[in-house]
Order: structure tokens, then sequence, then C-alpha cells
């Protein structure tokens, strides 16, 4: 059985008010002949970059889908942390009898698509963006704490027999993953799932984090975007996953890259250097300019070498020491539950208590789950 593993589109996205869908028609070309070589296509949420999309991403989306059916290729789809997950469940059963297979809005049951091959039976079970909350209302279980006990308590209601193979399409933040400036972070990382609870299934198809990675062995694997969507992703590849599963317990993951039709380069130096240079001019550019004088009017003088420019910053003497006083304030590389350890300690003259500390966290994370 071959899986294409897709995530993370999001279709309608901006990126410094620059449109990209130009690139995403393009990406979604690419993502089509892919598909050709699966046997079914997974898309593992965050199709759209807001809840309500505009139009033109809604119809590039439309499109996509009657072409993969044309070919008849089947796609399972979930919704992400970024999407509606009621619209994207709108029409779900018409369009199964197409081949396009969508996760309903999760009510405590997980919508299995089961597919067959030399070997037997594949199940794929389509688990859409959960928090803890949506958990705790779809079971009525208070005692569902934190995002690892609720993905647990929603796999335990899933039918796993050990002996066939099955494949989980989620969209969460797994610990020991590494996140990217594009993506939606939480307070703390109080999202983040123990890779633990993925044991019964042979693959676990991701979305949420933009950049490709594995887990667990590479049982369990990000995609990453099709696109980047931030400039500290320039320069790394983006590709779609060729997921092969054979008899029980072989497995094999192949990379398929995308070729963007603009790439995302950040450029470096005095602005007399860049000026004068006609390297990558079609690019989506972000330059950082060494000078230590405000330079003026370059923004619009640097765009008539580099059309595509979307950021000009600078990295001088005069930022660096904006930079040094922020951080000296607080640190960024510590989370808000140390930095509130830190200050109690200071007021109180003591640690917290293990018991504090817990109310403290339950707190937040009560917080980041009621946001959005």
């Amino acid at each position: 059985m071959r899986l294409l593993h897709l995530s993370d589109l999001h279709l309608g996205k901006r990126v410094f008010e620059t449109s990209l869908l130009e690139e995403q028609q393009a990406m979604l070309d690419q993502a089509l002949v892919m598909a050709r070589q699966a046997d079914a296509t997974i898309i593992a949420g965050d199709i759209y970059d807001r809840p309500v999309p505009p139009a033109e991403a809604v119809a590039l989306f439309d499109a996509f889908l009657t072409r993969m059916s044309a070919q008849g290729s089947p796609v399972l789809m979930i919704s992400g942390n970024h999407d509606s997950a009621e619209r994207i469940a709108f029409g779900s059963r018409l369009m199964g009898a197409s081949g396009v297979h969508v996760s309903p809005v999760f009510d405590g049951d997980v919508r299995c698509v089961t597919l067959s091959d030399l070997y037997g039976a594949v199940h794929i079970h389509l688990l859409p963006f959960i928090k803890p909350a949506h958990v705790r209302a779809a079971l009525g279980r208070e005692d569902i704490e934190g995002y690892t006990a609720a993905m647990a308590a929603a796999i335990e209601r899933m039918n796993i027999d050990p002996a066939d193979r099955h494949v989980l399409v989620a969209h969460q933040f797994v610990t020991g993953a590494s996140r990217s400036e594009s993506e939606e972070v939480s307070v703390g990382g109080l999202d983040s799932v123990d890779a633990d609870v993925f044991s019964p299934f042979d693959y676990v198809a991701l979305g949420h984090l933009h950049t490709a990675q594995s887990l667990c062995g590479g049982r369990v694997r990000y995609c990453g975007s099709p696109l980047c969507y931030a400039f500290s992703e320039a320069g790394r590849p983006k590709c779609a996953l060729l997921v092969e599963l054979g008899k029980k317990g072989d497995l094999a993951v192949t990379p398929l890259f995308f070729t963007p039709v603009h790439a995302m380069r950040r450029l470096r130096g005095r602005f007399d250097d860049l000026i004068g240079a006609r390297e990558g001019t079609q690019d989506y550019v972000q330059v950082i300019l060494t000078d230590e004088q405000d330079v003026p009017d370059a923004a619009s003088r640097l765009t008539a070498v580099y059309p595509n420019l979307m950021q000009v910053l600078y990295d001088n003497a005069r930022t660096r020491a904006g930079q040094a006083e922020f951080e000296a304030g607080a640190s960024l590389e510590r989370s808000p539950l140390e930095l509130f350890e830190e200050l109690y300690s200071a007021q109180n003259g003591m640690p917290m208590t293990d018991a504090q500390r817990t109310l403290l966290k339950g707190m937040m994370e009560t917080i980041w789950e009621d946001e959005g």
C-alpha cells in the first residue's frame, strides 16, 4: 500500500501581505503528479490558513479535489488547528462517494477508512485536531487533563486489531519535535503529546509542524509544509512523503520534493553591495542590511533590483544593543511556566512546590485551550 502524505497547505496564506496563490497552485499541480505514484493521498490538516478562507483559496482546493477524483486517487483528509472543522466536514458524505474522505467534527468517534492490498486491510483513522476540552465534552469525562491524556482517550475509542495494519492521521505537536517561526506556538509547549500513545499504529501521518521530521524510529512523521511560509525556513527543501506499507511491520518512506515558483532567500550585507548584485532577483527576498547608518528609502530602492522583496531588516550595533536589552528582561529560551517560577522564587524567597507547579500548569493549559 502506497500513501502520499501531505499536510499544512495553508491555502490562502499571505506572507508580508503577499498572496501566495500562484505558488500554491503550482504546488497542488505537483502534488497531483505525485499522487499518481500512490494508492491514496493523505492531507493531515491545515488545508486553509484560517477558519474562514478567502473565496479564491476555496476555489483552488475545490479544483484540486475535482482533479484528484477524476484521476481515481482517493483523498483522506482532516481539519487542523487553522481550519474550521465544521466547514471542512461540510458535504463529507457526498464527497465520500467520489473518493474524498473527510474527518467529521470530533464527537468521540473517529472515522476509519479501510483500504486493501495483497497483504490485506489497511485501516486509516482520521482524527481532526483536538484539544482536551473537545475530548472532555465529547466523552463526558472531566478526568481528562492534558493533550496526551486527550489523545490516549481518543485512541482508546478506535477499533484497533493488532493483527491488521493501522495508520493514524492527526494534527498535533508531538514531544521532541522541532517548531519553526511560521507555526502557531502554545504557551510553554503545553499542547505537546507524548509519542508513546501512538504505539498501536504502523504509521502516524502528522500535520502541524512545517519542517519534515520523524520520531519513533521513523514510524511517526511530519512531512512539513509544501512551501516555505517564513524566512526561517529559507533554503530548506520542502516535500511530501511517499509511504509504503508492506506486510505487517514493513515500512519504507521516500521524500518527494516540491519545486517552488519563487524560492525564499535571505540576503545579508551592506546596501551598496546588495544593490549592485543581480543574482536571484525573482526570489522572495528578505534583506538584512549591516550598514551602521539607516539607508534612506532602502526598501523602494532595493525593490528595483529585487522585485519580490518582502522585508528589510538591520543587523548593526544599534539593533544588537536593542536585542541585548530585550533579552536581559526576558529569556526567549524559557517557557512562561519557568519564567513564573523564577518570579515566584524572587518574590517569596523559596521555590514553588510541586502542587503549586501542577496547579499553575493546569491554569495555563486551560487558558490555552480557550484561545481562539
